[in-house]
């Protein structure tokens, strides 16, 4: 006779069996305190990717091969643990201190190269803080001057291409933002920055043509004392836009700008 449920109840407890083992097995080498049954273990859950219980271990096994040869796999391998755990900060401050540790290493160029790799899997989307985008493309660049032979050298640069794209974004959905608020101010420094850091944007047109119209905004919104400084602003960047782009229908509304401005400054000196 067959008992509802019953192999569920067996499988459930030899699960249960399973884990309860496992943790004994571990407990039993955390502390055991040997030095060399510590690191063997650590270095089997390192190749299993148990990457919690390595770290652990490995940890553990630092005091007792710390001037060791040992040493500089343990320190490495404790740095990738941090990074497979999704602990970028912690895993690209163990890479860097790995170098200035084991400045001879084979494993010195990945060790640097993971350091600015790790930065980069902090960056955010686009439509967030892009601190980290920055810092990945100043360690990837640092790292690009430091071992120009590396076959990780076009890995790296696209890597940064990639960086700058979202900062570069950033900028332009923050300039626009601005300028959809009325905040003119605002906008006309945000389409300022996209233009000085970014050169060959993809959004240059739109935002040459938005900087011309938050500078009118901005301008005729003005107290009376920034009127005429702001209003030569504008002419300033009409003059740009018309010279670089030759938009007809554009062209167009920025020369009624042009125009109005220029009226607006004759009014004021009058």
């Amino acid at each position: 006779m067959k008992y509802p449920g019953f192999s569920f109840i067996a499988l459930l407890m030899w699960v249960m069996f399973t884990l309860s083992s496992c943790s004994t097995e571990f407990e039993r080498v955390r502390t055991s305190n040997d030095p060399k049954l510590i690191l063997n273990k650590a270095n089997e859950y390192f190749k299993e990717e148990d990457w919690v219980s390595a770290q652990t271990l490995y940890e553990l096994a630092v005091q007792f091969y710390r001037g060791k040869t040992e040493a500089e796999d343990i320190f490495f391998n404790i740095a990738y643990t941090y990074y497979h755990t999704g602990e970028y900060i912690t895993a690209s401050h163990y890479f860097s201190n790995f170098v200035s540790t084991f400045y001879t290493s084979k494993k010195k160029e990945e060790a640097d190269f993971m350091a600015a790799y790790a930065h980069y899997k902090l960056s955010p989307n686009f439509k967030l803080d892009q601190s980290y985008s920055q810092k990945s493309i100043d360690a990837l660049q640092t790292f690009v001057n430091k071992y120009p032979d590396s076959k990780r050298i076009a890995e790296c640069n696209k890597l940064m291409d990639e960086m700058r794209k979202k900062m570069e974004k950033k900028a332009h959905q923050q300039g626009l933002l601005y300028y959809k608020l009325g905040q003119y101010q605002s906008a006309v420094k945000s389409f300022e920055i996209l233009l000085k850091d970014y050169p060959g944007s993809a959004f240059q047109n739109e935002a040459k043509y938005l900087l011309v119209k938050a500078s009118y905004e901005l301008a005729a919104n003005s107290v009376e004392e920034k009127k005429e400084e702001r209003f030569n602003e504008t002419v300033s960047y009409c003059k740009k836009y018309m010279d670089k782009f030759k938009d007809r229908k554009l062209n167009k509304e920025i020369k009624e700008i042009y125009e109005k401005s220029l009226q607006n400054i004759k009014k004021i000196k009058a």
